[in-house]
């Protein structure tokens, strides 16, 4: 049936009969998920290293994203699915789910970059409401669309990265923020990002700000 299950699990007090284990390699020679995966976090042996995934990155993660791992990431906002849209099990077996609850929210199905850039808190709690991305909190979605508008550097973006970085209450988007401007690029971005090193203070920032002028001055 391939692999487009979720998974959950049901707390009881009582004893029941275990099934046997599932030992049957239903793979063979197929690595097609462990030579799909953008970071290569799915190893030769068919364990997963969290810290190199996309959907552990973008979701369960909160801290900053490491450098290595940001243009890996392409234009994955919240998750990822590439290893499971890549596997033939889910190509042949998997059908669409006529479920109304995995039917996606309108504003998620329409949202553009710019507009979740543009995200305000208020926003967040009432247009997430009764969807998973809530997990990542306001802050994580915000620090994820900056890493995918860093990935798509697009001079449209400027402004409203520009504005993260100015008026986020949170260090976290600051930073990210910072990264995808120095991607972008450009004299007026380098002079915007001067001028804020003389107002930052929190020092994640700042030298987030740093990294990203030495990024635009070797391009």
């Amino acid at each position: 049936m391939g692999s487009y299950f979720f998974l959950g699990e049901i707390l009881l007090g009582l004893e029941l009969e275990f099934d046997a284990p599932f030992d049957s390699d239903r793979c063979g020679s197929c690595k097609r998920c462990i030579e799909a995966c953008p970071t290569g976090a799915i190893l030769p042996n068919r364990t997963l290293d969290a810290r190199r995934c996309i959907s552990y990155l973008t979701i369960e993660f909160k801290g900053s994203i490491p450098f290595e791992l940001r243009r890996l990431i392409g234009d994955w906002v919240f998750g990822c699915d590439i290893c499971q849209q890549v596997c033939p099990w889910n190509n042949r077996f998997a059908q669409i789910t006529h479920e109304s609850a995995f039917t996606p929210l309108p504003f998620l199905a329409q949202a553009s970059l710019s507009e979740l850039l543009d995200l305000t808190q208020e926003s967040f709690r009432n247009d997430f409401r009764g969807s998973a991305l809530k997990r990542t909190k306001w802050r994580g979605i915000l620090r994820n669309t900056a890493v995918t508008a860093g990935n798509d550097p697009d001079s449209r973006y400027i402004p409203l990265l520009s504005k993260l970085l100015v008026e986020n209450p949170e260090p976290i988007v600051r930073s990210h923020a910072a990264w995808a401007l120095g991607r972008i690029g450009g004299d007026e971005v380098d002079h915007f990002l001067k001028k804020r090193t003389q107002i930052e203070e929190d020092p994640r920032v700042l030298e987030e700000i740093s990294l990203a002028r030495e990024f635009i001055h070797h391009e």
